[in-house]
């Protein structure tokens, strides 16, 4: 249907006015009331028609009824005065277990380098990558052709001195030489015996052993190689205990130092594919100094590793947990910020909301534990904060706590 112009309008009407309903009139007033046309932007009625005082006052009457039907309809969709439905709940008192997670690093409790003590070629390898062993197995054994001649020769030397010793007793019994000889023949011997045992521990560092029950790590030089003193052969690492390494805040070191329940903090691991570790920790130690670059300090998690699952240079996350007596609880989307400052808006007894200012204990999740601000008593508006402002009368659902918290992702425990 073609558009009317607005003088065409204005001469339907009575017409619009007056009849009855249908598609087409409803669609001829919808475009009056959106032309914005009033009888100040047209000529009057009286340039159209001679005479016609009814006609006019048929057309005041319907200008203004449809201007009624628009602001009402402008009132309805907009306007303060009508109420807004919205979900108030209540804040709960209950016992919550708060969790803080840290990244952490996983290093066996015993990891050494294991190193050639003397220069030789490398003559024997006894374990494979990967292997465990047990304290006292052999690992490496270096050619030891110069140590055995050296111990050799030291023998010998021990067994001349041996020799001397007793000729010179001998000649002291038959009064031809005095005590003194014997002592430096008994010096000599002395001296010979200790470059023997001096030998045979140069010798024995061509065999290298397992300090302590563990698994081998990579092997870096192979069988024939040249090896001189101090080069790596690899590693050996004991891993039935691991040490897990994570990174504490000042803030959160200073509460943790003034909990009087710090002992009870139950300390798991979560590994890298999203699994929990089996066995609980404990916190085994904190490091003395900060780190002045990032504000943090190391504590260390000590985890028993019975089925050696866990090896050295690991990474997971560490999970502190304790139970917060009667904690005030409350759904995070509850809550707006104003200025780095965290409000909520309160439902007083006259159905009256106010913004009132909380100050957070602790973010858990989806919920917020609430240190000063909010009781078990309060009402707060859950759903429809941007609908309100402070002072307003409103209208509301109320919803059970428990079920709020019930339907979060992450609800309290």
């Amino acid at each position: 249907m073609k558009t009317p112009s607005i003088p065409d309008l204005i001469l339907m009407l009575p017409l619009l006015v007056s009849a009855p309903a249908c598609d087409e009139v409803a669609a001829l007033r919808e475009t009056v009331m959106h032309s914005g046309a009033t009888l100040a932007e047209v000529p009057s009625t009286e340039q159209h028609h001679d005479g016609g005082g009814e006609h006019a006052a048929a057309v005041h009457g319907a200008e203004a009824h449809i201007e009624a039907e628009h602001g009402d309809a402008e009132h309805s969709e907009g306007g303060h005065h009508v109420a807004h439905k919205i979900v108030v709940t209540r804040p709960i008192a209950k016992d919550v277990v708060s969790t803080q997670q840290y990244v952490c690093q996983i290093h066996s409790w015993r990891h050494i380098e294991v190193k050639a003590l003397e220069r030789g070629y490398l003559e024997k390898i006894s374990v494979n990558e990967g292997q465990s062993v047990k304290q006292g197995d052999l690992l490496f054994k270096i050619l030891p052709t110069l140590y055995q001649a050296k111990l050799e020769t030291d023998q010998a030397e021990a067994q001349l001195a041996q020799i001397e010793l007793q000729n010179t007793e001998r000649l002291f019994q038959q009064n031809i030489v005095a005590m003194p000889e014997v002592q430096l023949a008994r010096a000599k011997v002395a001296k010979a015996q200790a470059q023997v045992n001096l030998a045979m521990a140069e010798l024995n560092f061509a065999s290298i052993r397992a300090p302590f029950d563990g698994i081998v790590d990579k092997q870096y030089e192979q069988l024939g190689s040249l090896i001189e003193e101090g080069d790596m052969l690899t590693t050996l690492s004991d891993n039935s205990m691991m040490w897990a390494y994570f990174n504490v805040p000042e803030s959160r070191y200073l509460a943790y130092e003034a909990d009087p329940n710090k002992h009870d903090v139950k300390v798991e691991l979560v590994l890298a594919d999203g699994n929990k570790f089996s066995q609980e920790g404990s916190i085994g130690a904190i490091e003395a100094d900060f780190n002045n670059e990032t504000g943090n300090i190391a504590f260390r998690g000590d985890f028993p590793n019975p089925q050696h699952q866990l090896r050295h240079g690991q990474t997971g996350t560490v999970l502190l947990s304790r139970v917060v007596q009667d904690a005030v609880v409350i759904p995070q989307r509850a809550t707006f910020e104003i200025l780095a400052k965290k409000y909520a808006y309160v439902v007083g007894k006259d159905d009256v909301v106010r913004q009132r200012e909380i100050v957070i204990q602790r973010e858990q999740d989806d919920i917020f534990l609430i240190k000063q601000g909010l009781t078990a008593e309060d009402k707060i508006v859950l759903e429809g904060i941007r609908q309100v402002r402070d002072g307003d009368h409103v209208e509301y659902e109320f919803q059970d706590p428990e079920e709020v918290l019930g339907r979060l992702k992450y609800h309290a425990e």
